[in-house]
């Protein structure tokens, strides 16, 4: 996309009464985000992080139980469903560049509801900035999608030099490494996160908020208050099954993780993963305060939750950690949405869905008057409605390994994969028959037809996001 054809677009006056019928007084929406979780916590029946407060979000709305991210790297991922554009129309596929580079004149999600006589303020990490090296500031942030923006800094900063650390050679952000903190909940700068969203929405309740709270767990490193260590008991914690042959099931490309595991031994992928639950509860504890906070404002027939994280998150299938596959682990991201305008209740959804469809659901929902043109997801409000309804819509997710792009199509039974337009290799499962991504079927005869079908699909939707 060019920037002058995008200058050109206009902000469309189309009513979203077409979209879904507006409220008769105007809706709060409380946007929370969270960094490099994946499924594993109870709302997603995982069977040893329980998490109560994500539980109660899912009570009052929808889970989406095959969500996908546009790609799985905090960046590209965010700048994604936070403009309501693919990876390929901003060209955001890295941690550095700014989507204002090339698509200056894009209207964000919250520029919307600003459009609109919302008051939009973020707290934390909400666009891209480095976790944790720029805890305290603006980072990769866009100031024209905020009224308000607040970057607490929290104990854990100090407590970086006390980490153990079983990747030495990677910085502290892209490391397996943990701390059990002494320091009180409060004290963090999660804590903090939670205590100034709870602040703003109490400081603006004379006017529509959309206001977003942008936690940094789980994210690495794993630091977290030590009684949420304890609630993990070790001897529950299990390893991710894995054997030496998975890594040559994908053309080389799809590894990011090399050697496997990056080297580390059974007792310290224990530990690590031990860690990261414990900052996963201790995130789930943090958007509890948020949702006492609602309640007690009396907001909360009138606030329509968003919980994401921005991917998904591997913890050693097919010898992988962390992100930057388009396996499903990685590929695969949380999303539950909640409370007014949603009439679906404590339901799962098993539709394939993706983060582009975050920014039009979010509009719809709160009846915007204003929608933007360019929006390339479509509205999930029918599956907010009824989630069993039928639909046919796939999830493409891309990934750079080293200036290689891979990009996947995902469908409620099937992933098919293709490195460099098909010329470094293919993927194809079937996940009724194979969760676990063990067999390529890429290669089988019996499948051509199969991979084609789904090949000129995903080059369908590829091109057509380029263009626009």
């Amino acid at each position: 996309m060019t920037t002058t054809s995008f200058s050109r677009r206009t902000f469309l006056a189309a009513s979203a009464a077409s979209l879904f019928a507006a409220p008769a007084k105007p809706r709060n929406v409380l946007f929370i985000g969270s960094d490099d979780l994946n499924h594993c916590f109870s709302t997603y029946g995982h069977p040893v992080v329980r998490t109560p407060n994500l539980d109660r979000i899912a009570s009052r709305g929808v889970r989406f139980d095959r969500s996908y991210c546009q790609f799985p790297l905090c960046s590209p991922s965010r700048t994604s469903f936070l403009t309501g554009l693919a990876p390929d129309a901003t060209t955001v596929y890295d941690l550095k560049k700014h989507f204002r580079e090339t698509v200056p004149d894009v209207v964000t999600l919250p520029q919307a509801f600003q459009k609109n006589g919302y008051f939009a303020a973020r707290v934390g990490k909400m666009y891209h900035y480095g976790n944790p090296g720029d805890i305290g500031t603006n980072g990769l942030d866009d100031e024209r999608s905020w009224n308000k923006r607040i970057n607490p800094k929290g104990i854990d900063k100090e407590e970086e030099p006390k980490l153990i650390n079983y990747t030495p050679g990677r910085g502290i952000g892209s490391a397996l490494c943990y701390y059990a903190s002494p320091g009180r909940d409060e004290q963090h700068t999660d804590g903090m996160v939670a205590a100034e969203a709870i602040a703003l929405m109490e400081q603006n309740g004379n006017r529509p908020w959309f206001v977003a709270p942008g936690f940094y767990k789980p994210h690495c490193p794993y630091i977290a208050p030590s009684k949420y260590f304890d609630m993990v008991p070790m001897d529950r914690v299990k390893l991710v099954p894995f054997e030496e042959w998975e890594m040559q099931i994908a053309p080389k490309w799809a590894y990011f993780t090399l050697p496997p595991h990056w080297g580390l031994n059974e007792k310290q992928r224990l530990e690590v993963m031990r860690a990261y639950y414990a900052s996963i509860l201790f995130m789930d504890a943090n958007v509890g305060k948020l949702l006492d906070a609602v309640k007690r404002l009396g907001q909360e027939d009138n606030t329509t939750i968003f919980f994401w994280s921005d991917h998904g998150y591997q913890l050693g299938e097919h010898g992988q950690w962390m992100k930057q596959t388009v396996f499903e682990p990685a590929a695969r991201s949380p999303l539950i949405i909640a409370g007014a305008g949603v009439k679906a209740r404590g339901k799962g959804c098993a539709r394939t869905v993706e983060f582009l469809d975050i920014y039009p659901t979010a509009v719809a929902l709160a009846g915007l008057k204003d929608v933007p043109g360019h929006l390339h997801g479509t509205s999930l409000v029918p599956l907010l409605d009824n989630p069993n309804r039928a639909w046919d819509r796939p999830a493409v997710t891309q990934v750079r390994r080293q200036q290689v792009m891979g990009y996947s199509l995902r469908t409620e039974r099937y992933r098919y994969s293709m490195w460099k337009e098909g010329a470094e290799g293919e993927e194809l499962y079937d996940y009724s028959k194979d969760p676990r991504e063990l067999k390529n079927l890429a290669k089988d005869a019996g499948s051509a037809a199969l991979k084609a079908q789904l090949r000129a699909r995903l080059d369908g939707i590829v091109a057509k996001r380029r263009k626009t």
